[in-house]
């Protein structure tokens, strides 16, 4: 298993706009193409507008194969203008569980 872990800097205050629109809208598209949203975040304490969100996948052709149909998907190209100019960094990390993590880890069998 493999986790994708965004995190999102937004334009000061932007992150209501940023959340209304993910939820009225990003958030189906996504799901309907990426599966395993492991959880939506927005910062309260420490680095202020932070938005992270993770997504989980087998491995890295199954995460390639749902990029890509979510990136040819209609519906996204026009969506991601509604949230474009809300962010202002966006970082992305690829990152496998410890074996004895309690998300995702390798347990015995």
């Amino acid at each position: 298993m493999f986790y994708e872990i965004r995190t999102y800097r937004l334009k000061n205050g932007a992150i209501p706009a940023y959340l209304k629109v993910v939820e009225e809208e990003g958030i189906a598209i996504q799901k309907k193409h990426l599966g395993e949203l492991v959880g939506y975040f927005f910062s309260e304490i420490g680095v202020i507008n932070e938005i992270v969100h993770i997504w989980g996948f087998s491995g890295l052709d199954d995460r390639e194969a749902r990029r890509g149909r979510l990136t040819a998907d209609p519906e996204w190209q026009a969506f991601l203008p509604k949230i474009r100019d809300l962010i202002e960094v966006a970082e992305n990390k690829i990152m496998k569980p410890a074996a004895f993590s309690a998300v995702g880890g390798l347990r015995p069998i």
